[in-house]
């Protein structure tokens, strides 16, 4: 699998999985509905580490704009690479949007509330303050970019042999999950932490695109902000690392 193709599938898996959560939890119908804010945290963790074992052999599962950004200021990833991934993260959340969207349908067209139905695809703030709401984005995704820094896979080294290496596999990307799930248990809660430009800006576009019954507006004037904080929060993120050594 290419590293671009790779991109596509780890972010298709992660969204996929991730906007299912928000819909069994919240669309009227559902055997989840109701189940609430740790539910999702939780579903999206493991969405997340889903994603990283799949893409990680073939393109370090970035799987977010923010974390390929973060790398390439922090000059771990060629910014010619950069435009290619972004690219392949956005198609990848563009499909698992539109998946949620068939395999809910019903429970779409049952659900009354235009607000549920926007809230399955893209974040909103709990609380809109337009300065808030960014730094609460930046935070939670400097966080996140800052820690996948020093997260690194164990090895084994022994004087008598060259190159001894013992790696976990997909057991690797659990600590990626974790971190995901913290951030949404606490920061998480201000915004609902998209953290990730193509999570939020991806699925957006599908809302918009998709003939949803009852959607509203895609609440486009709030979109920048879980796609440039961000962005922001990864480069943040790239220069502390940097600084600190």
């Amino acid at each position: 699998m290419s590293p671009f193709v790779a991109e596509i599938v780890g972010t298709f898996i992660l969204i996929a999985l991730g906007l299912s959560v928000n819909a069994n939890c919240s669309l009227k119908g559902t055997y989840g509905q109701g189940a609430g804010w740790m539910v999702i945290t939780f579903g999206w963790g493991l969405a997340v580490f889903c994603g990283v074992t799949v893409a990680g052999p073939y393109s370090g599962a970035h799987i977010n704009p923010a974390v390929t950004f973060g790398l390439a200021v922090a000059g771990s990833f060629p910014w010619v690479e950069v435009p290619l991934f972004i690219l392949a993260q956005m198609i990848g959340a563009m499909l698992g949007a539109v998946i949620v969207w068939i395999n809910f349908k019903n429970h779409f067209n049952e659900e009354d509330d235009a607000g549920t139905k926007l809230g399955v695809f893209s974040t909103s703030p709990a609380i809109k303050d337009t300065a808030i709401n960014f730094i609460c984005e930046v935070t939670g995704t400097f966080i996140l970019v800052y820690v996948i820094f020093y997260i690194t896979g164990p090895k084994l080294e022994a004087a008598s042999l060259e190159d001894v290496k013992i790696g976990l596999g997909s057991v690797g990307a659990l600590p990626v999950a974790f971190l995901v799930m913290v951030i949404g248990m606490g920061f998480g809660g201000t915004t609902g932490y998209a953290i990730n430009p193509a999570r939020d800006l991806g699925p957006r576009i599908m809302h918009a695109l998709l003939p949803i019954k009852g959607k509203g507006g895609s609440n486009w004037g709030y979109a920048w902000t879980p796609v440039i904080g961000p962005l922001v929060g990864g480069a943040l993120a790239a220069g502390i690392y940097l600084w600190l050594g």
